[in-house]
């Protein structure tokens, strides 16, 4: 599978935009990634383990926040997940 690093993450994957990686789901993806760059970890999970509230995440183009099985979905080694951080201000 092929993880999409956003560009203020990138710093801690020694600026690669991508990430390869071999995984059953989204949940052992993610920690795949993080096993491998672990600074990214305090940067997508809560301390208790959680997905943080301004990380999005899309798998194929499909919020995981709207998949049935959310991170313990499946994955296929042709799939791509991006990470897209919520970007908050205006007037």
């Amino acid at each position: 599978m092929t993880i999409f690093i956003p560009t203020p993450l990138r710093q801690f994957t020694g600026g690669k935009d991508t990430v390869e990686t071999s995984a059953a789901t989204v949940s052992e993806a993610l920690d795949a990634l993080t096993a491998a760059h672990p600074e990214l970890r305090k940067h997508l999970f809560t301390a208790e383990g959680k997905i943080r509230a301004f990380v999005n995440l899309y798998l194929n183009d499909e919020d995981i926040r709207y998949l049935p099985e959310k991170e313990a979905t499946a994955i296929k080694p042709t799939d791509t997940l991006s990470i897209i951080p919520s970007i908050a201000g205006g007037c």
